[in-house]
C-alpha cells in the first residue's frame, strides 16, 4: 500500500490536534518527540497490510487521544508501544529519553519473551497487563486501543490468526471495555470478533438488520414524529436517535432466547438525550420526559428499568421504558442526559474530570482477586484458575439484590442463590441448603433477578455438590467451591461436548495432545476461551460427514393447533427424510403448540433440510435449532 511521508505526518498531526486542547507546551513537545522516535525506530518495517508500520502506532495514539481521552504520557506510550518489542531499542533507552512514567507504560504493554511461560504465552501476557492494575490502569487502556486498531485491520491476517485474535478479543478485551464503561468500544470489539469468528452468520444477521431498517423506516418515522411533537410542545430541549442492535448482540439474544430474528424483541431502541438542567436534577428530568410520553403512549407493564438511581457497576445511567406505538409494536425508549450519554462512551474517564481514572470499588475488588490468585499457585498451574477468576470478575453486568434487613448485595448477572450465600459469608455458602426469594421457598440454584430479597437456610450436613460450579457466577463462590471439590480429570473428546458440532457447520480445531484434535463450533464459548489461552494450538479442520455416523440435534417449533399437526411434523422427519426421532415433547396452550424434538442427522445440511421441511407445514410459524 502506497502511503507517503506526507500522509504519515498528516495522520500524526490529527493526534497532536486532539491533544493540544488539554496539554502544556512541554507535553506537546514530548508527544512530537515520541512520534519522531517511533517513526525512526520502525523505519522500513511494514504491516501485514503492506502499510508502513508507523501507521499502526499513530492509529493507536489517535484512539488513545480521541476515543479514550487519555493524557500526554499514555499517548506517548501509545506511539512507542511496539518499539521495545519489535526493534533493538530497550526500555532503559525509553526511560532515558521520555522519563519513568512513559517507560513504565511501555514496559507493561510490551509482551515479555521468556524461555518458559508459567501458564501459556497468552495467559502470561494477560496477567502481566492485569497486574499493572495494582499501580496504574492507563497501560490497560493503551492495550485496549492497540487491540481496537488490530481488530479494525484484521482482514490481512490468516484465518487461524484471525480466530486467535478474535477469541482473545471476545474473551478478554470486550468484557474489559464493558467493565470500564466504554460501551461503544465494547460493542465494536464484540462485533469485529464475531465477524471473524463466524463470518457467514455475521453477514446473514447484518443483512437482516439492514432489511429491517429499511422495512421499519416509515413506521419509526411516524412514532418518532409523535415523540418530537409531544416533547417540543412542552418546550423540552432534546435530541433523539434510533440505534439498531449490532449483529453480535442480536445473535447472542437469539441464542439465549431460542427465537429467530423476526420474533426477537428489542432489535432497536430510541434514545432521547437532554442537556443538563440547572433547575431539575437528571432524575427529575428523566421522570418529566417519562411522564409526558406515558400520558400519550400506553406503557408496557413492568418495563421500567431505572439505571439513574442504580447505575450499572461500569457507570452506565439511563431510564428505560417500553411504549406501544400506533402500529401495535412495543418500542424501547432510553432517556439520558448528555453527561450520561458521554459517560457511556468515556466510562470512568468521564467521572474524574481529569486525565486519570478514579480508584473505584470494582478496581479495588479486582485487585483483591489478582492478589488471591497469586497466592494460590497450585490451583493456577495451567492457567484455568486465573482465567476463571478473571471471567467471574469481568464477564457479567451486575444485579443488585437485598438481604431481609435491606442490605444491598451486588452480584454478577445470572448469579444464583449460591453466589448470594457465599457473598454473605463463606460458611453460609458452604452449607447452603435452600433459599427464600421474595418470601418464597426456592432451590439454592435458582437464578436471581435485580431487586430480589434473598434469605439463605443452612445445614451443617450440607456441602457443595459436584454441579455447584455450573450454578455459580461469582469469583468468591467459584473459588471456595473448587477448593472444596477435588478437581476431576476431564475426558479427551474429539468433538466438543458443549457445542456438539455437526459436520457442515463453521468449525475450528484445537490440538489436544500429539494426535488428537477437538472440534468446536466457531461460536462455542469453550472455543473462544481456549483461543484466548492456547491460540497457538488452533488448526484448520476438514470436518466431513460419514454415512455411518449420526449426530443428535434439537429443534423447537411453534404452530397454531389443528387436527393432524403432530402427525404431519413426525411425517416430515421420519417418513419423508427417514431420520430417527429420539424424543418429542409437545405442549398446547390457548391453541398455540410448542414442540421440542430430538433426532439424529448426518450433517448440518440435513438439519437445515429438516428445518425447511417443518417450516413448510401448514400452520407452523417458527422453528429454532438448539445447538446444546
Amino acid at each position: 500500500m502506497n502511503i507517503t511521508e506526507e500522509e504519515i505526518r498528516r495522520r500524526a498531526d490529527e493526534v497532536f490536534s486532539a491533544m493540544e486542547k488539554r496539554c502544556t507546551l512541554e507535553e506537546m513537545q514530548l508527544l512530537r518527540q515520541a512520534f519522531e522516535f517511533a517513526h525512526e525506530a520502525h523505519h522500513n518495517q511494514l504491516r501485514k497490510t503492506g502499510e508502513p508500520y508507523i501507521i499502526h502506532p499513530i492509529a493507536v495514539a489517535k484512539i488513545a487521544a480521541s476515543e479514550l481521552q487519555l493524557g500526554a504520557a499514555p499517548v506517548c506510550a501509545a506511539f512507542l508501544h511496539d518499539v521495545v518489542e519489535d526493534t533493538p531499542c530497550t526500555n532503559e533507552r525509553i526511560r532515558e529519553i521520555f522519563g519513568d512514567d512513559v517507560a513504565f507504560l511501555v514496559r507493561i504493554v510490551t509482551k515479555q519473551k521468556k524461555r518458559k511461560y508459567a501458564m501459556s504465552k497468552q495467559l502470561d501476557n494477560f496477567k502481566q497487563m492485569l497486574d499493572s492494575m495494582h499501580y496504574d490502569i492507563r497501560a490497560i487502556l493503551i492495550k485496549l486501543a492497540d487491540r481496537l486498531h488490530n481488530m479494525r485491520t484484521l482482514d490481512s491476517m490468516r484465518p487461524d490468526k484471525q480466530m486467535k485474535i478474535a477469541g482473545e478479543t471476545d474473551y478478554f478485551y470486550a468484557p474489559l471495555a464493558n467493565r470500564l464503561g466504554f460501551y461503544t468500544i465494547k460493542v465494536e470489539l464484540e462485533n469485529l470478533s464475531f465477524r471473524y469468528r463466524c463470518p457467514d452468520v455475521y453477514e446473514h444477521i447484518k443483512q437482516l438488520i439492514e432489511r429491517e431498517r429499511e422495512r421499519e423506516k416509515k413506521r419509526l418515522k411516524s412514532f418518532e414524529s409523535r415523540i418530537d411533537s409531544i416533547l417540543t410542545e412542552e418546550h423540552i430541549d432534546f435530541y433523539r436517535e434510533v440505534e439498531y442492535k449490532q449483529p453480535y448482540n442480536i445473535w447472542r439474544k437469539m441464542q439465549t432466547t431460542g427465537q429467530d430474528f423476526e420474533h426477537l424483541e428489542g432489535r432497536h431502541f430510541t434514545r432521547i438525550v437532554f442537556p443538563e438542567d440547572m433547575y431539575l436534577s437528571r432524575k427529575d428530568k428523566c421522570l418529566r420526559i417519562y411522564s409526558l410520553l406515558t400520558d400519550n403512549f400506553k406503557e408496557r407493564p413492568n418495563s421500567i428499568v431505572n439505571y439513574v438511581d442504580q447505575p450499572k457497576q461500569n457507570g452506565y445511567q439511563a431510564f428505560h421504558v417500553q411504549l406501544l406505538s400506533d402500529y401495535g409494536v412495543w418500542e424501547e425508549i432510553h432517556i439520558q442526559s448528555e453527561k450520561m450519554r458521554t459517560k457511556s462512551k468515556l466510562g470512568y474517564l468521564f467521572d474524574s474530570g481529569q486525565r486519570e481514572i478514579d480508584i473505584n470499588k470494582w478496581l479495588d475488588d479486582f485487585r483483591k482477586v489478582l492478589k488471591d490468585v497469586a497466592e494460590n499457585p497450585e490451583k493456577n498451574r495451567d492457567g484455568s484458575f486465573f482465567m476463571q477468576s478473571v471471567k467471574a470478575s469481568f464477564y457479567n453486568d451486575d444485579i443488585q439484590v437485598y438481604t431481609p434487613e435491606g442490605k444491598a448485595v451486588l452480584l454478577p448477572k445470572d448469579s444464583t442463590a449460591i453466589d448470594f450465600a457465599f457473598n454473605i459469608h463463606t460458611e453460609v455458602g458452604m452449607h447452603a441448603k435452600y433459599a427464600k426469594i421474595n418470601g418464597h421457598l426456592a432451590s439454592i440454584k435458582t437464578r436471581l433477578k435485580r431487586g430480589d430479597c434473598v434469605e439463605i437456610g443452612t445445614d451443617n450436613d450440607i456441602w457443595p455438590g459436584e454441579d455447584w460450579p455450573e450454578h455459580s457466577k461469582s469469583y468468591k463462590a467459584l473459588k471456595h467451591i473448587h477448593l472444596y471439590l477435588d478437581r476431576k480429570a476431564r475426558p479427551i473428546y474429539s468433538r466438543c461436548p458443549y457445542c456438539n458440532p455437526i459436520p457442515g457447520e463453521e468449525v475450528i480445531g484445537f490440538k489436544n495432545g500429539e494426535k488428537n484434535i477437538t472440534v468446536h463450533r466457531r461460536d462455542c464459548a469453550e472455543a473462544i476461551g481456549l483461543a484466548s489461552r492456547y491460540g497457538d494450538s488452533i488448526v484448520a479442520v476438514d470436518y466431513q460427514s460419514q454415512p455411518e455416523v449420526v449426530y443428535p440435534a434439537t429443534v423447537t417449533l411453534k404452530a397454531v393447533d389443528r387436527q393432524h399437526l403432530l402427525s404431519d411434523i413426525i411425517d416430515s422427519i421420519s417418513n419423508k427424510l427417514h431420520l430417527s426421532i429420539n424424543d418429542l415433547h409437545t405442549v398446547t396452550e390457548d391453541q398455540i403448540v410448542t414442540t421440542k424434538i430430538n433426532f439424529f442427522v448426518h450433517d448440518y445440511g440435513e438439519l437445515q433440510t429438516v428445518v425447511s421441511s417443518i417450516l413448510g407445514i401448514t400452520d407452523v410459524d417458527e422453528v429454532s435449532y438448539l445447538n446444546k
